[in-house]
């Protein structure tokens, strides 16, 4: 399994001071982190390591290629669960994310509903919930079969942040061959999942995993948050059963993954040594 980053190691820092980091720490692949439609006030002043699915996509893969570095994921989280909206992170960039990714040989977009944000999304039942989540990653799914591309669902929500959430997705799109999972052990483990269980649930179906262990002091707010973004402590060093989630997965058919963490190039070095010695 390859393992890479997360381009947020430098603050207000471009796509290419991060990729210019990760070359300096010893990684060879790091995923898309930001992507943005349209032109990006910050990402042209070199503020920010966010990209445009409405620039050419080969400029992207230059900029990686330049530093020695295999894009391994776009990252296209949108906001599922909000009222359709051209001002709202969804379908259509999820479908530009798609054509990007096709044209530059990546072979997945990773996409969630994220947390209600609107009174609107608050209110909406389970399965309104399940059902608008479809709705909008319908013609998607579609698409990246037609590209060759696959969709994963992240866990960072509360639909995904549980196993049925997930299933019933699926099931309600068709199960199809171009959607599948990418697993991330902070965000399910926090929103109250078992990730060692959603491993072995989903095991055929992830082809990425997203690296976090969290401390003993987040307990209190398992079943009440839906992702945190970042770890900043080492993989084997907190209340997650990491390992367990390494027996799982270390025989299954995964290509990559990525550390969630920051913290200090021993903690992330630390991450990389821990899941090798777990045969990952």
């Amino acid at each position: 399994m390859n393992i890479g980053l997360f381009l947020l190691i430098e603050p207000f820092a471009s796509v290419e001071v991060q990729l210019k980091r990760a070359r300096e720490m010893g990684f060879d692949y790091a995923d898309i982190t930001d992507t943005n439609s349209g032109g990006s006030l910050l990402g042209s002043a070199g503020f920010s390591p966010t990209v445009s699915l409405d620039d050419n996509p080969f400029k992207i893969k230059r900029l990686f290629d330049k530093y020695g570095i295999t894009p391994a994921t776009i990252c296209a989280h949108g906001s599922l669960l909000e009222p359709s909206n051209p001002g709202v992170y969804g379908t259509a960039e999820i479908m530009k994310a798609i054509q990007c990714a096709a044209a530059i040989g990546i072979r997945d977009v990773v996409t969630t509903e994220s947390e209600p944000r609107s009174q609107w999304a608050e209110d909406l039942s389970y399965e309104e919930r399940v059902f608008i989540i479809a709705e909008k990653l319908h013609a998607p799914v579609q698409m990246a079969e037609d590209y060759g591309v696959r969709i994963l669902l992240e866990p960072h929500g509360p639909i995904t942040d549980s196993i049925k959430g997930i299933q019933d997705v699926f099931d309600r799109l068709g199960n199809p061959q171009s959607l599948g999972v990418n697993l991330d052990t902070g965000n399910s483990w926090l929103g109250g999942a078992d990730p060692v269980e959603m491993a072995k649930v989903f095991k055929d179906k992830i082809h990425h995993v997203h690296w976090k262990d969290l401390d003993a002091e987040w307990e209190a707010k398992r079943g009440t948050e839906f992702g945190c973004g970042f770890s900043t402590i080492a993989l084997g060093d907190g209340a997650i059963d990491i390992q367990g989630v390494c027996d799982v997965l270390k025989d299954a058919d995964i290509a990559g993954s990525t550390l969630e963490i920051i913290g200090s190039e021993d903690i992330l070095k630390k991450s990389v040594e821990y899941l090798r010695a777990q045969g990952m």
